[in-house]
């Protein structure tokens, strides 16, 4: 394993500090935790299920397995798949970090990650000994390649990936030998154009990979539609040969999603009123920020989907934070998702309701 770089979040800690002092307090756009209530129905789910005297099935419960599948056809256009298909991690960070270890990456292998990016994709590449490239052109990516990862919305610019956009990814990833994977755990968050009412396409999408789900995988997270966040609840689904070859160490290494939360999860998918619930409080919070943002000198690029406003004043994106933080506004730097956006600010959704509206009122002053 490569030596890792100090987390990033602990720099943060001056201007938290700074905007913690401010009258009205500390208005939280840093992280994008969820700050909503888990659905009744999943807490009452949890609660059913605590007679959990026997150890969990690495692979998922039955009901787990055809609760994933289900959701899939229902509300991703992927269809066609099995038991053998699918697997529930927990959380799925663990297996954005694991995955090129599982998959038995290592120096002289590359993992590629998008240029804006979540920095476990780099991590997971480090934990495995490999290289991580940053690129979003698939014609960039080197014949060394053995993982490609797509995120989709993105975490942190709200980029969305359309069909031909992810079927040219998989192409290319194809005639490399690479196993592609989409991180599509923002897909029920689409906001800007097409996706305001378009379904964001998965790249198991039935459009995408034509019939082959070879060395294709989709992971989802139920953090962010269900509010599970501290659940750790996540599944990956796609192609049965990665699936078996990611299943094996998870359970050498007891890598199992505890069997209450499993029952949870189930529930849980088979919802949908509780995710077009909260789908609409995030939409609220968005409307209220993105106009205040942009009112108060910042231009917002992309973002049209996802749980976060990519936004620039024109300037180094440290000075944002710290302007922010005078006004008890905490952000983070675009910095944190590699080199390429120096101006950057990344603004969460993820405040109560009478944050977000303090923090309206002291942008428009």
């Amino acid at each position: 394993m490569r030596a890792l770089p100090d987390y990033p979040w602990d720099s943060l800690a001056p201007f938290a500090e700074r905007a913690r002092e401010h009258p009205g307090g500390i208005v939280d756009l840093s992280v994008g935790s969820p700050v909503d209530a888990t659905p009744e129905l999943v807490r009452r789910a949890l609660a059913d299920a605590t007679d959990a005297h026997a150890y969990p099935q690495t692979i998922g419960t039955p009901d787990l397995r055809r609760a994933i599948i289900e959701w899939f056809a229902r509300r991703r256009n992927v269809h066609g798949l099995e038991d053998r298909h699918v697997l529930p991690s927990i959380g799925s960070k663990e297996f954005v970090a694991l995955l090129p270890l599982f998959l038995g990456l290592g120096p002289g292998d590359v993992v590629v990650h998008p240029r804006a990016a979540y920095p476990t994709y780099a991590i997971g590449a480090a934990i495995a000994g490999a290289d991580a490239l940053a690129s979003d052109d698939p014609s960039e990516r080197p014949a060394a390649t053995r993982l490609v990862w797509l995120n989709s919305p993105a975490n942190p610019d709200g980029r969305v990936l359309d069909v031909e956009q992810l079927r040219a990814a998989r192409l290319r990833a194809k005639e490399l030998g690479a196993a592609i994977v989409n991180d599509e755990c923002y897909a029920e968050l689409g906001w800007e154009g097409r996706w305001a009412s378009e379904p964001i396409p998965s790249i198991l999408d039935d459009r995408v990979i034509e019939g082959d789900r070879r060395n294709v995988l989709a992971i989802y997270s139920l953090s962010k539609q269900s509010n599970m966040a501290g659940y750790r609840a996540a599944f990956a689904a796609g192609c049965a040969g990665l699936i078996e070859r990611i299943t094996t160490p998870r359970k050498h290494a007891g890598l199992m999603v505890p069997a209450p939360l499993q029952h949870a999860m189930a529930i849980a998918l088979s919802d949908d009123d509780h995710v077009a619930e909260q789908r609409e409080r995030y939409r609220t919070r968005r409307d209220l920020l993105k106009p205040a943002l942009e009112s108060a000198g910042f231009r917002i690029d992309r973002s049209e989907g996802g749980l976060y406003l990519w936004a620039t004043a024109g300037e180094d994106a440290w000075e944002s934070v710290a302007r922010l933080a005078e006004l008890g506004i905490l952000v983070g730097p675009g910095t944190f998702y590699g080199p390429f956006f120096p101006q950057h600010v990344r603004v969460a959704l993820t405040a109560p309701d009478e944050r977000v509206e303090a923090a309206v009122r002291r942008l428009a002053r």
